[in-house]
């Protein structure tokens, strides 16, 4: 007897110890503490169907209902491992009931469900609460209970939902109990729908894959794929360079664009568009012929941009300072067969275009004097045209470039325009890099209402005070950044408070805006709009805007409702759309998908399929996960992937570790990324081989083929990488590792000893993130994580004492340290 109650502890211990709590969504726009109730019939036939089924495989029929209760918890809660209370007999205690609702047939799950129940049952009379008085276990493993005898219970404190089956004459009642706070009423309904899907699911055909089968009512299907949808918006029936041509005949003389001291009228920016696309026609251009633009961002290259929306030709953004590698990579995968420059910006390109022969080189402003024509080109271009290829970061190595169709972009400018009320006159900043997809439509929108486009400098951006005198200065009223970003700008702004009066929106993208920005922004600017945007260059970029005047009242920031003419659902693996509330993939339909990726038809086939719930529409799937909030809104609930967003650049980590496996030495190789205590992310390799290579060299190597944002900021030799079981790279071991590795090596560690050290020292472990008590005064910025932009956060941590000047050319802490100390004692000695 001893020897069974140890085993039935033992046996308990695993059951409570196993994963956690299975949580359901929380569905409700008025959440008042409370407890409801809602009934539903089971019909007769149904129930005699069940109970023949039952005999039929010889099992009781609360098992059939245990099942059907365990695939709702699993569409409701997106896990396959669901634990729920169980109460099989009247007076009986509430069994931890867990199971794994694997992926098959009806009937091999109904005797998968019935095999648990069975061992729950035999081991029913041990006092479970005498384990769950023990640390750690004292909160109940389940928000939901299956109660079969409808014994009437109350609801504990930690159950949100409990469903009984009751009698009630002749006839089985499902009540289902819920809590107010979580759940209301049409919630409560639709969870009693799923369990009478599920049910006569099972009776349709025992033999059906579940997993391929939707518990969605028809009524909520439509409500999904057409209710959650954004608003209808038509469109003209225009391309975006006609739409600019006719504001260029209403404003001819206004003010279209400005980069620094030169400025361009609508007429002058048009006149020499057109001139370089006849200038491009003239080589020998045709419809959907790809060209790139390797310029920095000027004035030369927006004309160069809508010189190709002219012709009917597809712009492909290339930056000067990328890798001659990967520029010829990406103009080979392209097909490109032309190339618009400047004589400053060929240094790289030069090298790639040495293995492509067959690719035009045509200088911008040599191509303008040639004596052409400067009136409109009336090309032709459909609206479903190629508009543009961008390439993001691909996971086998290799970038891919997604393919975006001319109504696709008008229809993302339009909802710009809409959403972030852009109008005439109004100031547009343009900031993005060229390579990140944002940068089209800073450039272009204002152009398309008679606005004006302002394009801030780069090292403008890099210094925050400079960067807030060119947005006041420059009476910008919309402006775009990324998340990291605008912490930087509002830390400089809460040093030194400023009124910015004709700033209307500040739209974030790129990463999780943190409800804690949100909450400063408001702090410091209450009546600047904050839009949080959302969307991938496969969708013509944002696809969804959460517009605030205020900070949000839930946890996380929304990703807001889909724009117009845009189509959102959520999807299990098998594109099936789980129930409102639960966790899926976000798939995307509409005019926003775009064709695919150039080129690369496997990718694109694994990517880009047909809308099963619309006729000749494309459907995008990527890797985000997401579920619907109760008032409309999609929120992000991140990536099931390698892929990773650092500064808004989207990165797969395969890509790196392809290119690191490649270099001589390294046998084996790993890359993770490191979040630090400030919340920001790094990249760190781990890499194995007979010998620690120089980190110069590796990084070196990695630059010659990668953009500087996907290089590594550490590299860690191992005599061999961690495994899983599986003999996988263990990615959690290496990610802890990446952690620890932060701090330096005692030997080498010598402590700051002057003021200014240590005031450096606290400063650096602000915005790196790192323990101040790790940092020595010989670490080098850049080595210990730092970045352009933890360098623009420092200068304004340390009220400017330093530039980002400064920073680059004096990393090391002491040597920064002695620059503060002698302009300190030139001041002292001036005074």
């Amino acid at each position: 007897m001893e020897k069974l109650m140890e085993t039935d502890r033992e046996f308990w211990q695993r059951m409570l110890e196993a994963g956690g709590s299975t949580t359901i969504p929380r569905w409700t726009l008025t959440p008042e503490k409370g407890i409801a109730s809602y009934e539903v019939t089971l019909p007769r036939d149904l129930v005699a169907d069940l109970c023949q089924l039952a005999d039929e495989l010889t099992i009781p029929f609360n098992s059939l209902l245990l099942a059907a209760h365990a695939r709702v918890l699993a569409a409701l809660s997106g896990e396959r491992e669901v634990t729920t209370g169980y109460v099989a007999i009247e007076g009986g205690q509430t069994l931890p009931c867990r199971l794994t609702v694997e992926a098959g047939s009806w009937r091999t799950f109904l005797r998968d469900s019935h095999r648990v129940k069975t061992e729950l049952l035999s081991h029913k009379d041990f006092p479970i609460d005498d384990l769950r008085r023990e640390p750690g276990l004292t909160r109940l493993p389940f928000e939901t209970v299956l109660d079969l005898v409808g014994d009437g219970s109350d609801l504990a404190e930690s159950i949100v939902l409990r469903v009984e089956i009751l009698q009630h004459g002749g006839d089985l009642v499902l009540r289902l109990r819920y809590r107010t706070e979580a759940l209301d009423a049409g919630c409560a309904a639709r969870i009693g729908g799923y369990h009478l899907t599920a049910l006569a699911l099972i009776i349709a055909d025992p033999d059906a894959d579940h997993e391929q089968q939707s518990l969605l009512s028809a009524e909520e299907l439509r409500f999904q794929i057409e209710g959650l949808a954004g608003r209808h918006r038509e469109l003209p029936n225009l391309r975006v360079h006609q739409l600019f041509e006719q504001q260029v005949e209403v404003n001819p003389n206004a003010i279209a664009a400005m980069h620094g001291s030169q400025q361009w009228t609508y007429q002058e920016l048009n006149s020499r568009a057109n001139r370089l696309g006849r200038a491009l026609l003239a080589r020998g251009l045709r419809n959907e012929g790809v060209v790139a633009v390797v310029a920095e961002r000027n004035l030369n290259w927006m004309a160069a941009i809508l010189a190709i929306f002219k012709t009917g030709g597809v712009y492909l953004p290339i930056e000067p300072h990328f890798p001659a590698e990967r520029i010829a990579a990406t103009l080979a995968r392209a097909e490109c067969g032309f190339v618009l420059t400047e004589p400053d910006s060929t240094t790289t390109l030069d090298q790639a275009l040495n293995q492509l022969p067959g690719i035009q080189k045509i200088f911008i402003d040599a191509a303008c004097e040639e004596g052409y024509a400067d009136d409109n080109l009336d090309v032709s271009v459909a609206p479903d045209q190629l508009a543009y290829i961008y390439f993001t970061s691909g996971s086998t190595g290799e970038p891919k470039g997604a393919m975006c169709e001319q109504r696709g972009m008008l229809n993302h400018i339009y909802a710009k325009i809409d959403d972030l009320e852009i109008g005439e006159g109004q100031v547009v900043a343009q900031i993005a890099p060229q390579c990140f997809d944002i940068s089209l439509w800073q450039l272009i929108s204002a152009l398309l209402v008679g606005g004006r486009t302002l394009l801030v400098e780069q090292e403008v951006i890099l210094d925050a005070h400079r960067f807030v005198d060119k947005i006041s200065e420059g009476r910008v009223a919309v402006l775009q950044v990324v998340p990291s970003y605008l912490e930087v700008v509002l830390s400089y702004l809460e040093q030194h408070p400023r009124e910015l009066p004709n700033l209307r929106c500040v739209s974030v993208t790129g990463e999780a805006l943190k409800k804690e920005i949100a909450q400063r922004w408001f702090a410091a600017k209450p009546g600047i709009k904050l839009v949080n945007a959302y969307g991938l260059t496969e969708t013509s970029d944002d696809t969804n805007h959460e517009i605030m005047d205020r900070v949000p009242d839930r946890e996380r920031v929304p990703l807001g409702r889909p724009v117009n003419n845009v189509y959102i659902y959520i999807v299990d693996e098998h594109l099936v759309p789980v129930p409102l509330g639960a966790p899926g993939a976000i798939v995307f339909s509409g005019v926003c998908v775009g064709r695919g990726y150039v080129n690369d038809p496997e990718r694109s086939r694994q990517a880009f399929m047909i809308d099963p719930h619309r006729e000749g529409q494309r459907l995008y799937r990527g890797g985000d996960y997401g579920r619907w909030l109760p008032e409309g809104k999609l929120e992000f609930l991140g990536r099931r992937d390698t892929q990773v967003k650092i500064s808004g650049f989207r990165i797969e980590i395969g890509e790196i570790e392809n290119r690191l496996l490649r270099i001589p030495g390294v046998r084996d190789g790993a890359v993770v990324v490191a979040e630090r205590t400030n919340q920001s992310k790094r990249l760190v390799a781990f890499y194995s081989g007979q010998q620690p290579l120089d980190v110069a060299i590796l990084r070196d190597r990695l630059g010659e083929s990668l953009p500087e944002y996907m290089v590594p900021a550490a590299f860690h030799w191992q005599e061999g990488l961690p495994l899983t079981a599986n003999s996988k790279i263990d990615r959690k071991i290496l990610t802890a590792l990446a952690r620890e590795l932060d701090a330096p090596e005692e030997e080498d560690y010598h402590a700051p000893h002057t003021p200014t050290e240590q005031r450096l020292a606290a400063a650096w472990a602000k915005v790196l993130g790192i323990p101040q008590q790790g940092i020595g005064r010989q670490d080098h910025f850049f080595d210990r994580g730092g970045t352009s932009l933890s360098a623009v956060r420092l200068a304004i941590l340390l009220d400017r004492a330093v530039s980002l000047k400064d920073i680059t050319r004096s990393p090391i802490l002491a040597d920064l340290a002695g620059l503060v100390d002698d302009r300190l004692k030139q001041r002292y000695g001036q005074s």
